[in-house]
Parts: C-alpha cells; sequence; structure tokens
C-alpha cells in the first residue's frame, strides 16, 4: 500500500442481532483514530450500501471485512462469499461469526418445525392454508418476487468460506476490537487462522477465590443464592463456563457478579467445550472420570435446567455434536 493510502474497511452481517456493529461504535472517540487510517466502504447498518457496490468491486480490492453473524440462508452464504472474494483479509467478527452463536441453537431442529411453529402454531397466528415463505414467487401481474432459502442448519462462517482471524466474544469488547484494528493497521497480524485473544482459559484471569477442595452436592440457578462477589461461582454451585471457555473478555460478566456463559468459545487446547465443562462437573459433584456411569450423568444432568443452552450456548454448530438430530426434536 502506497504512503498515505487509506485501508479499505467492510463491515458485513450475516444472521445477527447487529450487535456487533454497535460494540465497533463502541469504541467511541478511537473511532476517529481508525478512520484516520482506514475509509469504511461497506457497512450497511451504519452507512448507505447496496450489495451491487461490492459486486463492481475488483476482487481483493477490499483490505478487511470484519464478517458479523452465522450463515442462516442463502443470502448470509452468498454475502460471505462475495466478501471472501473481494477482500483481502477476513474476519469472523464475533461469536455467531466464529462459532454460529445463539442463532447456532436452532439446530436442535428443522425448517419444516420451524415454518410450523411460527406460520402454524402460535396463537396469533391465522393461517389455515399454512402458507409459509417461499424463494421464488409470481404474482398474477407476472411480477417475481425472491427471499433467501432458510437452511436446515446454522454455519459458522468458516463452514462456508476460507477465514483468515477470529475475533471471538458476544460482542467483541472494544479494548479486543482496537487490539485486532492496530494489528491489522500496524501489519504485524498472528498467523493465518489465528484467533485474536487469549490462549489461556478465562479462570486465568478471574480474581475470586477458589476452594483448594472442589465439592458440591447441588448445582443452582443464579437467583436461587445470594452470590458472594468474592468467590468461585462454582465453589457456589453455581455454573460458570470460565474453565471452558478462551480469555480475553477482561471477565466483564463476573466483575458483574454474573457467571460466564461462555460467548469467547473453547481454547484451542479444549476437545469440546461441553464436553469439558460436563468433565469439571463430574469432579466437583466427586465423580471420578472412570466413574462416571450412564447414572451418574442423569443425575448431574437432572439439575442443571438447560444443559445444552447451558454448555453449548455459542457454539453448538462447532462442537461435536453440531446439530442435535437432523430429523428434528419431534422425532427424538
Amino acid at each position: 500500500m502506497a504512503e498515505g493510502e487509506k485501508l479499505k474497511l467492510a463491515i458485513c452481517r450475516g444472521a445477527t442481532c447487529s450487535g456487533c456493529d454497535i460494540a465497533v461504535l463502541d469504541i467511541h472517540e478511537r473511532i476517529l483514530t481508525v478512520l484516520e487510517h482506514a475509509d469504511i466502504v461497506f457497512a450497511p447498518t451504519i452507512m448507505d450500501a447496496k450489495y451491487k457496490d461490492v459486486e463492481a468491486m475488483a476482487d481483493g480490492e477490499i483490505d478487511v471485512c470484519l464478517y458479523h453473524g452465522s450463515v442462516r440462508d442463502s443470502e448470509n452464504e452468498h454475502m460471505a462469499k462475495l466478501m471472501r472474494q473481494k477482500s483481502k483479509t477476513l474476519i469472523a467478527f464475533g461469536a455467531c461469526a466464529c462459532f454460529g452463536g445463539i442463532f447456532g441453537l436452532a439446530n436442535v431442529t428443522n425448517k419444516e418445525e420451524i415454518f410450523e411453529e411460527v406460520y402454524k402454531n402460535t396463537p396469533s397466528t391465522d393461517n389455515p392454508d399454512f402458507v409459509t415463505p417461499q424463494p421464488e414467487y409470481k404474482d398474477e401481474a407476472g411480477h417475481e418476487l425472491t427471499l433467501p432459502e432458510f437452511y436446515d442448519d446454522v454455519f459458522a462462517l468458516d463452514d462456508k468460506v476460507d477465514v483468515d482471524y477470529f475475533l471471538p466474544l458476544c460482542p467483541p469488547t472494544p479494548d479486543l476490537i482496537m487490539t485486532a484494528i492496530n494489528a491489522i493497521v500496524s501489519g504485524e497480524l498472528p498467523p493465518k487462522g489465528a484467533t485474536i485473544a487469549s490462549d489461556k482459559t478465562l479462570c486465568s484471569e478471574c480474581e475470586r477465590k477458589k476452594a483448594d477442595t472442589r465439592k458440591i452436592d447441588k448445582i443452582y440457578r443464579p437467583h436461587e443464592v445470594e452470590l458472594d462477589q468474592e468467590k468461585c461461582f462454582l465453589d457456589q454451585g453455581v455454573l460458570c463456563m470460565g474453565p471452558a471457555t478462551r480469555a480475553g473478555c477482561g471477565t466483564i460478566c463476573i466483575n458483574g457478579n454474573v457467571p460466564c456463559r461462555g460467548c469467547s468459545g473453547p481454547t484451542k487446547e479444549a476437545f469440546d467445550q461441553g464436553g469439558n465443562m460436563l468433565n469439571l462437573i463430574a469432579t466437583i459433584f466427586g465423580v471420578k472420570e472412570e466413574e462416571l456411569t450412564e447414572e451418574e450423568v442423569k443425575k448431574i444432568f437432572k439439575q442443571i435446567k438447560d444443559p445444552l443452552g447451558t454448555f453449548y450456548r455459542f457454539t453448538l454448530p462447532k462442537s461435536m455434536l453440531r446439530r442435535v438430530r437432523k430429523g428434528g426434536a419431534k422425532n427424538e
């Protein structure tokens, strides 16, 4: 890049709540520093932008694209592939792009069941002919209308395209965003495929006091007990995903007396975020791994109100499970 020339930055969204867009604005006055080094050429949530504008760009014309959101439908996939084609560097921005995120919990069911629930079974729905969105429709005047195809599965960004870097959290914190931006501007990026966050677990950043001998006999939900703000949540019988979650968030939730929910995903050493947590819970229940019988598993899980949402809230599509049942919940 020529001296004085600015980077071309794009922010693209898939299936998302757009909280990641707001996270970029949450860097506050530091956005001015970013704009000294980069021009935002595409960001539909915060500026007028058309897909045709990106399609008209030369391949690799965009220096860096922050893609947030999971891939839920054909439009998401089209834009993921388009931004990959037009960008030199593609970053999976936030938990949804990195792991599938909250949207990924839809992998417990399928398109057919979702449509049936939304367009037929809800109390406020009057749809006796069970009319559902169609990818293509032609009215009586011959006008053709199209909608994105809704997929059975929710995918992370790297399930569909090659991703250069991963910036997790829901959403990424301002400090982590600036770490990534400074690395981009300076050209001092880590090796391709790296996650721009700590390689340690969240427990390494947590200042709460941990018991020397960990042993509990009951699991509580946070509202069921008066939480000690200095004591480890797990030692109080409250599930915290910190031991199976990558550090880098600055323990924001924990500092607010809220247990970690795992939005930074697993560390690279973890074989599976939920599986690692289950092993830990068995240990603090006093059950040795080799003695973890089916009955012991059932005993533990009975005390957890939402095991899937607890252990795989953000990472189901990238877990060993990936989806619960291809046929959906009714086929169990």
